[in-house]
């Protein structure tokens, strides 16, 4: 005796009747169908699909974060080692020596890559990471407007409180960009003044010739002197006598600094021809005659002191005289 085809119906409606109900049917119906049970079923949205969920959103946070900081990367290599732009080469009338060492551009420009990419990829992964656990909290099903809101309220204190800071850090990313200066740079601050050894986005520190270490913070630097950039010039001007014949003076220190030129040993330090200016100024001590060198940044002081000594021992076999000391005190009233 075989059942009747409505009992075989019924009996297909008590099994998929036994499918619990939930906001995800298909999804609840195969978990019923892979397992059999029914609590497990029952809890799918909240055992396997909001954890899928979660877990989705955290490869492609991780591989959104990893190819915005190879896409960065790449950018920061490329400006790093890419050829030098026209504009930023530095103009030089003579060649470095072989050897030498890289151009001080390229340095800075690798330094200037570098500090960049850091500050990009950080943002980076502060916008992708966030961005991520906003979702994961939605999923996990907290409401997000009452912490968006105070959000909202806490960094609108926190701008106000943080003012300082937040001008510090602006001001740092403008100094990176437009190269005002860098490590090893000899810099005037205005109340500070010496080599930078680091430059941060919101301290810059810096050696003065005391050896004393000085933090300036980069929102409060108003103006800057870069002594490191492009070349230098050391401008000497050498005291003589009233009685002096001038244009022999002037003759002599060009021929001083045209041998200093012609050595090789100063060959990649100086730049450009020597130039003797002649008088510069007159005073009641004596006559001040002028001499121009066009040199490197690092060795503008050595090249300085170099031809000052070379134009001291030259003025002694000529037989230049500098000036005597007025004789005398001064005071407010007259000279006794």
């Amino acid at each position: 005796m075989t059942a009747s085809p409505s009992v075989h119906a019924a009996a297909d409606d008590d099994l998929t009747g036994s499918v619990p109900d939930c906001a995800d049917h298909w999804l609840c119906q195969q978990v019923y169908e892979w397992s059999g049970l029914d609590w497990l079923a029952e809890n799918a949205q909240a055992l396997i699909a909001k954890p899928a969920k979660i877990l989705l959103i955290v490869a492609l946070a991780t591989v959104v974060r990893f190819l915005a900081h190879r896409a960065i990367r790449r950018l920061t290599d490329r400006t790093a080692t890419g050829a030098m732009p026209a504009i930023l080469r530095s103009r030089r009338t003579r060649v470095r020596a072989a050897g030498d060492a890289a151009d001080p551009l390229a340095a800075r420009r690798t330094q200037r890559a570098e500090a960049m990419g850091s500050v990009l990829r950080s943002f980076a992964s502060i916008v992708v990471l966030g961005i991520a656990v906003v979702l994961v909290l939605g999923e996990l099903g907290i409401n997000l407007a009452p912490i968006l809101a105070s959000a909202g309220v806490v960094g609108v204190a926190l701008g106000f409180g943080a003012q300082n800071l937040v001008k510090d850090f602006i001001a740092g990313i403008g100094i990176i960009l437009e190269d005002q200066y860098g490590v090893g740079d000899v810099v005037d601050l205005g109340e500070a003044s010496g080599t930078v050894e680091a430059v941060g986005l919101r301290i810059t520190r810096l050696r003065d010739v005391n050896g004393v270490v000085w933090y300036a913070r980069n929102g409060e630097i108003l103006r800057v002197g870069n002594k490191s950039q492009g070349y230098a010039q050391v401008v000497i001007d050498m005291p003589v006598a009233h009685d002096t014949d001038l244009e022999s003076c002037r003759t002599v220190m060009q021929e001083v600094a045209d041998e200093m030129y012609a050595e090789d040993e100063w060959a990649a330090v100086l730049l450009a021809e020597p130039e003797s200016l002649g008088v510069e100024q007159i005073t009641s001590e004596g006559v001040f005659m002028r001499l121009q060198v066009r040199t490197t940044n690092a060795d503008q002081w050595r090249v300085g002191r170099e031809l000052r000594m070379r134009l001291k021992e030259r003025f002694v076999l000529e037989g230049i005289r500098t000036p005597l000391p007025l004789l005398g005190t001064v005071s407010g009233a007259g000279v006794r």
